[in-house]
């Protein structure tokens, strides 16, 4: 949309005759739905939509008008897939999300969550959550009050928290095992006994009657405890997985989310994942409810993800409601000389780590510390073949397409250095704001394609609070808009903007909001499609105790609004805390 000078900015009204709270006047409004876009004003009364009209037709002043000529007019983004469980404690504007849209997430994924809890087992679940999602346990012990024990006390906690957006969550098999069996719950051949599968159903009847979104479990061998072992639940029976969406059927509301494993599949049969898939169908059977997958391309495993849809359309036409949900591009592990590099296995490059930057850039530039940094990474690897997926991610409009041209062998090739030679001197020249980029899943644009193009897939993955020194995806929205709507056409605005809103909002039973419509709650961003980018990831360290992170923003977000209040101003936060806890329910707030 190309919009005219005054787009995006604020005017005041008359407060004397004031029908509305805030007006967002002149823009195209994308409802959410999928409808047409149309030139609307949207009228907000309090935290909730009141009107939309005609340009002109709302009737009344309004104490601020926003003029969006120009603009889109949206919904805020649902995020369904994200790990700021406990950043929210610290960073009530929940960034990096906030930066690009987002109004509603759902923490509680990946069955690791921090109730139901015992006393003294405060510490095992924040290592737990460290091991699992690199979220520093240090930060998480100093971060949360831990003033809950039951799942429902913690959702109390939850909603007691400042936010500057909504978030729901959803109880988690790992905490949940450990609370009912103990140490015994990590071991791979131990299952419940039927009093300690009636403790961990009460659990998740207690967190889905006090307003959980859902239960989560993980299965992939990938999730490890701190000692290296597989989190409770990887090898849960199907029995035990039924028993757990029992609570789901009861009160007739909540998801239940998977990270299968499909990593073991065989090529030759794809047996694995068909049975994967059907105790999943059953699961979703059984319960009445909604699941959803955790669903990507495994580099070596190219042709596994069309079975796997298969495998799903097979389970729905059976009665299920299964979504394989994806991601808006590859999920990329990230190197740079402000975090760890891509030669960390020899000890003079892991010995740097954790330098400061201007140190590691004058290593890399003196010719004794670069010789030494060269013949450590020739000595112990890793080797050309294993770089060929590392792809060069540089400013100001990083462009994470997988370019052959791109990767850091080639680019060494090209200039006739070493791979050790060709970092160093990218890092030199960024100053350090360049990284290298391994889609270390979902490696193919075209598979990416495929995937998001399948109507049963929905958005998510974005992994916000996640992995915080080594993956940055919260952007995915803006990479969803800017990619594959702006530049490739893939998807029309309206259907875009559906997938980032009431279809993932609809998924997790999230009412009234993910739309604009009158009596939704004014979720509301205002865009500029046309000027709309994202900037590089950056490292800093704001976490509890110094701890550092990666951060990314956007540009051409002119407003979001959280609950009828202007939260994010031109990628700026007002100060406004409107955000409120998410309870499944016929009104989920």
């Amino acid at each position: 949309m190309v919009g005219g000078e005054a787009a995006g900015l604020a005017e005041q009204g008359d407060l004397s005759m004031a029908s509305y709270d805030i007006v967002i006047s002149g823009g195209t409004v994308v409802d959410g739905t999928g409808a047409p876009a149309r030139r609307a004003d949207v009228g907000i009364v309090g935290d909730r939509i009141a009107e939309i009209a005609e340009p002109g037709g709302l009737v009344g002043g309004a104490t601020r008008t926003i003029n969006a000529d120009g603009r889109l007019v949206t919904p805020g983004f649902v995020d369904i897939h994200s790990h700021l469980d406990a950043q929210v404690a610290w960073d009530a504007k929940c960034s990096s999300s906030c930066w690009h849209g987002v109004t509603s997430v759902v923490v509680g994924n990946c069955g690791v969550t921090f109730a139901p809890v015992k006393p003294t087992d405060h510490e095992l679940l924040a290592k737990l959550m460290e091991s699992v999602e690199d979220i520093p346990a240090t930060s998480i012990m100093s971060g949360l009050d831990w003033n809950w024990q039951s799942y429902g006390e913690y959702y109390s906690a939850l909603d007691a928290m400042p936010k500057g957006i909504n978030v729901g969550g959803m109880v988690g098999h790992c905490a949940v095992r450990f609370y009912a069996m103990g140490e015994k719950s990590i071991d791979a051949n131990a299952h419940p006994d039927a009093d300690e599968l009636a403790v961990m159903v009460g659990t998740v009847e207690e967190a889905i009657a006090a307003g959980a979104l859902g239960f989560s479990t993980s299965r992939v061998l990938g999730h490890r405890t701190p000692d290296g072992r597989p989190v409770p639940g990887t090898f849960a029976l199907p029995d035990e997985l039924l028993a757990l969406a029992e609570p789901l059927r009861r009160h007739n509301r909540g998801v239940f989310e998977v990270v299968p494993r499909f990593e073991t599949d065989d090529a030759a049969n794809w047996n694995k994942a068909r049975a994967e898939v059907a105790w999943m169908g059953e699961v979703s059977r059984s319960s009445g409810r909604p699941l959803t997958f955790a669903f990507f391309q495994f580099p070596h495993l190219p042709e596994q993800y069309r079975r796997i849809m298969e495998f799903t359309a097979e389970q729905n036409r059976a009665g299920a409601n299964v979504r394989p949900q994806s991601t808006a591009r590859g999920i990329g592990i990230l190197f740079g000389a402000q975090i760890r590099s891509p030669f960390d296995r020899s000890p003079a490059w892991k010995a740097m780590r954790d330098l400061p930057l201007e140190v590691k850039l004058a290593a890399y530039t003196d010719p004794v510390r670069r010789a030494e940094l060269v013949a450590q990474a020739e000595a112990n690897g890793p080797f050309a073949a294993d770089l060929e997926r590392h792809y060069l991610l540089e400013g100001p409009d990083p462009d994470y397409r997988p370019d052959p041209a791109k990767s850091l062998p080639a680019i060494a090739a090209a200039r006739g250095v070493t791979l050790a030679e060709a970092y160093m001197d990218l890092m030199v020249a960024s100053n350090g704001t360049a990284y290298i980029n391994h889609p270390l899943l979902n490696p193919d644009f075209d598979a990416v394609e495929e995937m998001l193009t399948d109507p049963m897939v929905v958005l998510g993955l974005a992994d916000s609070g996640a992995h915080v020194g080594q993956i940055m995806d919260a952007s995915q929205p803006t990479w969803f808009l800017t990619h594959w709507v702006r530049e490739r056409g893939v998807f029309g605005i309206e259907d875009a903007v559906r997938r980032l809103t009431s279809d993932t909002a609809e998924l997790f039973g999230i009412a009234n909001r993910g739309v604009l419509a009158p009596g939704a709650y004014a979720d509301v961003n205002v865009l500029d499609l046309d000027g709309m980018r994202l900037h590089m990831p950056d490292y800093v360290r704001d976490f509890p105790g110094g701890a550092g992170r990666l951060i990314q923003k956007a540009t051409g977000y002119d407003y979001t609004l959280v609950n009828g209040k202007v939260f994010m101003e031109a990628g700026e936060h007002t100060g406004a805390l409107s955000g409120t806890l998410l309870r499944s329910g016929p009104d989920v707030r």
